[in-house]
């Protein structure tokens, strides 16, 4: 019996061992499992990052390597003189037309004339006898821009007002018109014979609507005088609305204007500084250097006693002068000329042919209705 007792005891017992051993085997293995499922799923993300700062470098070496082919393209274009030009501006140019003037759109620049004169409106007479010795669409009623400041700087001349008071630039004689610039900031102070002498001889804008601002009375005041001396002068096609030209509302024909220029000639004070060939103001503590807009005054050839320069694109290119050419002393109009220095051109057109008349006896001319202009 207790034989038996021990034989079953040492079965359970060897039952047993073989169960622990089993176990002790089996867990390593389990947890080596676990282990390697844990690196797995660790791993995983690991390469995902990976990849992505793989990605990333790739992106970012591309992005240098274009930074790198832009700069070398900057550097060509700088060694070669190239400047970059924007495909907005480029497009913007073509797109926005050219404005037509006034002329333009009447067809004014159809009538041709025996000089080929590259203004619409043209007159040339003899200051002496009144003679027409040359004209062209000579009734047209037109914009005529800055030509204007010759009646502003009439009106302020024969006001006598005080040449040595300070005037002083505000922002209502800033341009809202057309946005033109101007180097007479707000708050320049000069006096009323510098902001004179810049607006005939240079055009300054500013200048031209200070005076008429600071003008006893006001400004509507200075424009009812200009408007007034017109029609005393006898110039019924003349209208103005501000001292500048900037307004294509100022408006006159080649014949009024003709006018105007003798009766300013007149006037010692416009002779000399619509003629001024430059000039310069002391502003604060900077010197500005202006220059006349007409080139013929330095020319030495010519003789000009007065003349004024006009533009706006509604005007085109103006020019009016009293000059003497061959012992003659002439008034010439050239309204709505087409080209930055046609104007002057033509005046040279108009001085050659009248040398030549006085050589050759040539008879004067009048346009006529042609198929050029």
């Amino acid at each position: 019996m207790q034989h038996r007792f021990r034989t079953a005891v040492s079965r359970i017992a060897s039952i047993l061992g073989l169960v622990i051993v089993s176990s002790a085997l089996i867990a390593p293995s389990a947890n080596a499992a676990e282990r390697k499922r844990a690196t797995v799923k660790k791993v995983a993300p690991s390469a995902t990052a990976s990849t992505k700062k793989t990605a990333d470098r790739r992106v970012a070496v591309t992005l240098r390597s274009s930074d790198r082919q832009a700069n070398d393209r900057r550097r060509v274009s700088a060694k070669a003189g190239v400047r970059p030009v924007k495909a907005s501006a480029v497009s913007r140019a073509q797109v926005v037309p050219a404005k037509l003037s006034f002329g333009q759109m009447a067809g004014l620049h159809e009538v041709s004339d025996p000089l080929d004169l590259k203004s619409s409106v043209a007159l040339v007479i003899d200051q002496d006898t009144s003679e027409v010795l040359l004209s062209k669409n000579d009734h047209a009623v037109l914009p005529i821009a800055s030509l204007t400041k010759l009646m502003t700087g009439l009106i302020i001349s024969e006001a006598k007002l005080p040449m040595d008071e300070p005037i002083t630039i505000t922002q209502d004689d800033v341009d809202t018109e057309k946005g033109s610039r101007s180097r007479l900031s707000v708050g320049t102070t000069l006096t009323r014979g510098e902001m004179l002498h810049l607006a005939l001889m240079s055009s300054e804008n500013r200048a031209a609507h200070a005076l008429g601002r600071t003008y006893p009375g006001g400004l509507a005041t200075f424009v009812s005088l200009m408007n007034a001396k017109a029609r005393m002068l006898g110039m019924t096609d003349t209208r103005y609305v501000e001292p500048t030209g900037l307004s294509s509302q100022n408006q006159a024909s080649a014949r009024d204007l003709a006018t105007l220029v003798n009766v300013a000639h007149g006037d010692p004070v416009l002779r000399e500084l619509s003629t001024s060939p430059s000039y310069e103001v002391a502003v604060g503590r900077k010197t500005l250097q202006y220059n006349n807009t007409n080139g013929l005054v330095k020319n030495p050839t010519w003789d000009i006693g007065l003349q004024k320069t006009g533009y706006i694109s509604e005007a085109g290119r103006c020019l009016v002068m009293q000059a003497e050419v061959a012992g003659r002393k002439l008034i010439m109009v050239f309204l709505d000329s087409a080209g930055k220095f046609s104007r002057l051109g033509d005046a040279e057109r108009v001085r050659n042919w009248v040398e030549s008349a006085r050589a050759f006896g040539a008879p004067k001319m009048t346009a006529q209705k042609g198929n050029h202009g």
